[in-house]
């Protein structure tokens, strides 16, 4: 009973795997063997960005559920030299450091 449980479970750890890792690869591989046309290539670079936008914006703008657009939404207050940072240096890690700088120090002044 104990080894049929052992190889149960390691079969499902290797589906999982394969269902998690099929969709990632094989785009990769079939776009890879193609050439794509340019403004496929300048469309397809837009797509990090909504995609970070889509998740960011949410947070960044709601609190509780409703929209909340106002002086002390400390998390809007952080974005804003997190995305200044970002755009102008292209580090991430500069723009999370910045970030979390703006919210420790609106934490410590009591926002």
């Amino acid at each position: 009973m104990q080894m049929q449980a052992g190889m149960t479970t390691f079969l499902t750890l290797v589906g999982m795997m394969l269902v998690t890792a099929i969709p990632r690869i094989l785009p990769l591989v079939l776009i890879s063997a193609s050439s794509m046309p340019g403004w496929v290539r300048t469309w397809l670079e837009y797509i990090p960005v909504a995609v970070l936008a889509a998740l960011l914006f949410p947070s960044l703008l709601m609190a509780n559920g409703e929209f909340h657009l106002a002086a002390d939404n400390l998390f809007l207050w952080a974005a804003i030299p997190s995305f200044w940072i970002a755009r102008r240096t292209r580090s991430m890690l500069a723009a999370v450091a910045v970030g979390l700088l703006v919210v420790s120090v609106g934490r410590l002044l009591g926002y």
